[in-house]
């Protein structure tokens, strides 16, 4: 069979499941568990975590959790967007690196939020660093001391910052195409070797730890490292996270409960632009090239 018949049969195969995944509720949502800050890692699947955890004295047992969401948008909207939470989410603050908040969530139903992607964006790496969200989760937590906090990093979604791969066109620029050679395109492609990609995407993870392991130390209370979503390495025929695929290894993420406390050991210097309160969601011009650098069109 012929690529482009190859490609024609996956995308029924996908739809067939997305038209299963619609229909279903396969997740828990966060409101239903305890925590006073919730770190969330962008597309972090259980086993890498648990593959890293040795390495951080605050990663002890890294649990499991069903997402509500097999995407950033879809997680966001089935979390703060549903009437029985709203009270829940009205004294939640969020600290958020990912784009889709512009689209998908409304300010108001927030006690504050502060999209730190419109204005701490690395156009060289394509992406928002980590440390540009803990320094304002830091400053979150310090000035207004919400009752619940949520702290979302990009990490370790592509761009990969420290061991970039050949070919990830969402790495250091956007562009009309970029979307169109991500990771697990060129993995699914045969281009890219899922050692390499594996290896690439765990370094990802690491460098966002060592952002939260500075974030523990400058912020108070009961702190959960969980995910929006995890990634697919080819798990039934599917790579990356597409949207309504309620497939086992992308709806369950982890749930690792730590303790932060604030020693002051850092003094966030980064702050918006005055002409962007954080406390309010608009829409930023660029947003569509961002979300093509993250792989999202």
């Amino acid at each position: 069979m012929s690529e482009a018949g190859m490609g024609a049969l996956g995308g029924a195969y996908l739809r067939c499941l997305q038209a299963i995944g619609r229909r279903l509720d396969y997740g828990t949502s966060i409101y239903e568990r305890e925590w006073d800050v919730l770190v969330v890692l962008d597309a972090c699947r259980v086993d890498s975590l648990r593959a890293v955890a040795p390495e951080y004295e605050f990663l002890e047992t890294v649990g499991r959790h069903r997402s509500v969401g097999s995407c950033s948008s879809e997680w966001l909207e089935n979390t703060f967007q549903t009437p029985e939470h709203r009270k829940a989410v009205a004294r939640t603050a969020m600290v958020t690196g990912n784009t889709w908040t512009d689209r998908y969530l409304d300010a108001d139903r927030f006690a504050r939020i502060d999209e730190v992607w419109k204005y701490a964006w690395d156009e060289a790496l394509g992406t928002v660093p980590a440390d540009a969200i803990t320094d304002r989760a830091i400053r979150a937590a310090r000035d207004s001391d919400p009752e619940r906090l949520v702290v979302h990093y990009m990490q370790p979604h592509h761009p990969f910052v420290p061991d970039p791969v050949a070919g990830d066109s969402g790495m250091a620029r956007t562009g009309a195409r970029s979307s169109e050679t991500n990771p697990w395109i060129l993995l699914r492609q045969g281009t890219l070797q899922e050692g390499r990609v594996r290896e690439a995407y765990e370094a990802n993870l690491r460098y966002a730890l060592r952002s939260v392991g500075t974030l523990l130390e400058n912020i108070d209370g009961t702190v959960v490292l969980t995910a929006d979503h995890a990634n697919l390495f080819g798990e039934w025929g599917l790579y990356g996270h597409p949207i309504h695929t309620p497939v086992p290894a992308l709806v369950t993420v982890p749930w690792a409960e730590t303790t932060g406390r604030d020693r002051h050991t850092r003094d966030p210097s980064l702050s918006p632009p005055a002409s962007l309160p954080v406390s309010r969601v608009y829409g930023a011009e660029g947003d569509g090239e961002r979300l093509k650098a993250l792989g999202y069109r």
